[in-house]
């Protein structure tokens, strides 16, 4: 081979190695979307935020209005407690009332029953006329006694019917001032119980309102605790990604299935990036970034990419590692000496080296002897 042969073989090696090495330490389209994600739920925290705050300053704009509700409320119940007031005078002097028409009923009563007696002693016993009075007087004293004694019983006969006339008149008016009065009463308890509806319909809806309002920011800030949290994890993921220089290439020969979750579409991208590289025992171990990889270092490698590991492991530790079985979309499956794993239906496995010059193959082995396992989920 001439010298220029050589130069040109030369260069060629050293564009492929370069172009490996960029492929190895660039994040792809399928780290970008751990960012847009980020992004995305960053936006949807800023969009809580403001409904937060729309709905505090709402909450905050309606305070007029609520003090104005709380006065009102404050008025109904100043008024029901005056007619309440009023009630209970009402009903005291219906009680005087009635007290004073069982006094006057008895004193008319009594003057009624006090003038029939007179009447039928009257009847009984005519009064004498002045011809015999002044004929069986014994003297002029005598009969100057009897005149005063008649003019007397006359007097007491005309008070007896003004007592009778006049309570008569009094137990009427009483009587009517007792009906008023009753009627005072129930229009006063029937006008009570309306403010104190009114009154309960005021507090009931300034209640509701509070609550409707309050209820609605609170709802809005659980989910902004959500998305924050959220928006956490998947920050701390990206940072970790970044910080372990964990290249990927959604590109490669295996593809995840549509609709795979994201975690998944990262694990096979990252596969895809160092599926070619050669094995070296040990590769992988020192950090994720290296230039050969061996069975435990390449898986690593991979779940590393979705945040499912936080260093290389080796094969015996990732027999107890996340939950025993075959998982839906990853599962593990590791011995003490070795290790695969199958992800959306491609096995990934150093083996598989010799015959595609890839990790990646659709064949699958038998797993006797291998102890399968999978992440919380997948």
């Amino acid at each position: 081979m001439n010298p220029r042969s050589r130069l040109i073989v030369v260069l060629l090696v050293a564009a492929a190695a370069t172009a490996g090495a960029i492929v190895l330490v660039t994040p792809g389209p399928a780290g970008a979307d751990i960012t847009a994600r980020v992004s995305g739920s960053a936006n949807r925290a800023e969009a809580l935020r403001s409904a937060i705050s729309a709905e505090s300053a709402r909450i905050r704009g309606s305070a007029p209005a609520l003090a104005a509700a709380r006065r009102r409320l404050a008025r109904l119940r100043a008024v029901a407690a005056r007619q309440q007031a009023e009630l209970r005078g009402v009903e005291r002097a219906l009680v005087a009332a009635r007290d004073r028409l069982t006094v006057l009923i008895a004193r008319q009563r009594g003057a009624t029953n006090a003038l029939r007696k007179n009447l039928i002693t009257a009847y009984a016993i005519p009064d004498p006329d002045i011809v015999s009075v002044i004929l069986t007087a014994r003297g002029f004293a005598d009969l100057l006694e009897k005149a005063d004694f008649l003019k007397r019983i006359a007097k007491q006969n005309a008070r007896i019917m003004d007592t009778a006339r006049t309570s008569k008149v009094a137990v009427a008016e009483q009587t009517n001032r007792l009906a008023k009065t009753q009627v005072r009463q129930r229009k006063l308890a029937v006008e009570l119980e309306h403010r104190r509806d009114k009154a309960l319909a005021v507090q009931t809806a300034l209640l509701r309102a509070q609550q409707e309002r309050l209820a609605s920011r609170a709802s809005k800030s659980a989910q902004l605790r959500t998305i924050q949290q959220q928006l956490a994890a998947l920050r701390k993921k990206l940072a970790r990604t970044a910080r372990n220089n964990i290249a990927t290439n959604p590109g490669g020969q295996a593809q995840a299935p549509a609709g795979a979750p994201q975690a998944v579409q990262l694990v096979i991208a990252a596969g895809n990036a160092i599926a070619g590289l050669p094995y070296l025992y040990g590769g992988g171990h020192a950090g994720f970034k290296d230039t050969a990889y061996d069975c435990s270092g390449s898986i690593s490698y991979a779940l590393a990419s979705a945040g499912l590991v936080n260093s290389p492991m080796a094969s015996g530790p990732f027999m107890s590692w996340g939950e025993p079985g075959p998982g839906k979309w990853i599962t593990t499956y590791s011995n003490p000496g070795h290790m695969f794993m199958v992800v959306a239906g491609w096995r990934f496995d150093t083996t598989a080296l010799r015959s595609g010059g890839t990790r990646w193959t659709r064949s699958m082995r038998p797993t006797a002897g291998f102890v399968a396992r999978h992440p919380p989920g997948l």
